[in-house]
């Protein structure tokens, strides 16, 4: 038969192993051009191939991934991974490199940078850099020998660490099933790491991501699972933001009682002052701050526009602006929304007057997406003749221009 065949059942990831140890260095599917790098990885046992050709992709192919979907199922992915089997593959593929603690200091000095900028700057900002560094550097890592399992542990959360922050900028640049795949890698990477608390984490940022889109489905089982491998693993800061994002999956279902008791839970976790915080939650920036902003989202979808008011006011005092530049922003953006629920529609104006010069410069879907919204509003307030209104209107076309 002429023409061309594609190799069927398993035989690609054979022929990229044999590849692989022959070469020495990791060889993907996607690479000799036997599967797309947006299908690639979807069922993929080998995260440390997932997270190379994730990356690849991003550099070499970036709209396959821009475009890829976001998936309800792909929420569920962690409540049926097979940890285990994983890991058993994994360290049958150890390579012949020893890797040290200083390579994984270096992984990790570079997220921190680039978690900082991004915070300041926008997800677009630095993402080929974080994403090539990932599948050039490394993701590759992972396949060295470790003189220890304490550096092999701290190796695959650094990294993990790493595909989290790519996740993290492609969901502020609003590519979504992109932001999927990164966070469903690191949380595969995080198995390896600490199947407890790291693991935990990445379950949230599923979870997370699913109510930032509305879409609940699977949430709350998601949370409850990450809650049960992380209690007595985890300290008070990172307790709280599994709490709290339980009771955001509970509002969103609209399970009100569920939502208060979670609440109460991640405020009782707050007090608790057994550090040290891990690295993979310090980057959501400080607890009390994040608890009062998932607070505010929560009572957004209990209607209680008051207390996500106050919320909100809250959590702009326990964020540096200096560092979280992009979340005063969107906080301001949200705060006007809940004044102009409660019909505060100067006030509502003022607001979000401030939220526009944080936005200015940024590369951030999420911010450009709170400007449209606020737009629909100004529309009436111009009608009713509010103050401010038409030059704030003004602005924000100005913006999105």
């Amino acid at each position: 038969m002429n023409g061309v065949r594609q190799p069927t059942s398993r035989t690609g990831q054979y022929l990229a192993e044999a590849l692989s140890r022959r070469a020495g260095r990791t060889i993907t599917q996607t690479e000799i051009g036997l599967c797309a790098p947006d299908t690639e990885g979807q069922g993929e046992r080998d995260p440390v191939l997932a997270a190379t050709d994730l990356g690849r992709a991003d550099v070499e192919r970036s709209r396959f991934l821009a475009v890829a979907a976001f998936t309800t199922v792909g929420v569920a992915m962690p409540l049926a991974y097979e940890h285990e089997a994983t890991t058993r593959m994994l360290r049958a593929r150890t390579g012949t490199s020893v890797v040290g603690t200083g390579d994984v200091d270096v992984v990790r000095q570079i997220t921190a940078a680039f978690s900082a900028a991004d915070e300041r700057l926008g997800g677009g900002h630095g993402l080929t850099t974080v994403t090539a560094y990932l599948a050039d550097i490394a993701a590759p890592m992972l396949r060295g020998r470790f003189p220890s399992e304490a550096l092999r542990r701290a190796a695959f959360g650094a990294v993990a660490e790493l595909a989290y922050l790519a996740g993290w900028k492609h969901h502020d640049l609003g590519q979504e099933g992109a932001a999927q795949r990164y966070y469903q890698v690191g949380y595969q990477l995080a198995c390896e790491a600490d199947p407890h608390g790291h693991a935990a984490w990445m379950m949230r940022a599923l979870a997370h991501q699913a109510l930032s889109l509305k879409q609940p489905h699977h949430c709350g089982n998601l949370v409850e699972g990450a809650l049960q491998r992380g209690l007595g693993h985890v300290d008070g800061q990172t307790e709280v933001l599994l709490h709290i994002t339980h009771a955001r999956a509970y509002a969103a279902t609209g399970e009100n009682p569920a939502a208060a008791r979670a609440l109460l839970a991640a405020e009782d976790a707050l007090l608790r002052d057994d550090g040290p915080q891990p690295s993979y939650s310090r980057v959501s920036g400080p607890a009390a701050g994040t608890v009062a902003s998932h607070t505010a989202r929560t009572l957004t979808d209990l209607a209680d526009h008051v207390g996500t008011e106050q919320q909100h006011r809250d959590a702009l005092v326990r964020w540096d602006l200096e560092k979280y530049k992009r979340v005063h922003a969107l906080t301001y953006a949200d705060l006007g929304d809940s004044l102009a629920a409660q019909a505060r529609a100067d006030e509502a104006v003022a607001t979000w007057s401030q939220a526009l010069p944080l936005m200015d410069g940024m590369a951030s879907d999420r911010t450009r997406k709170a400007i449209i919204s606020l737009r629909s509003t100004l529309s009436v307030y111009q009608r009713r003749k509010v103050p401010g209104a038409a030059e704030l209107a003004r602005r924000a076309r100005e913006a999105l221009s």
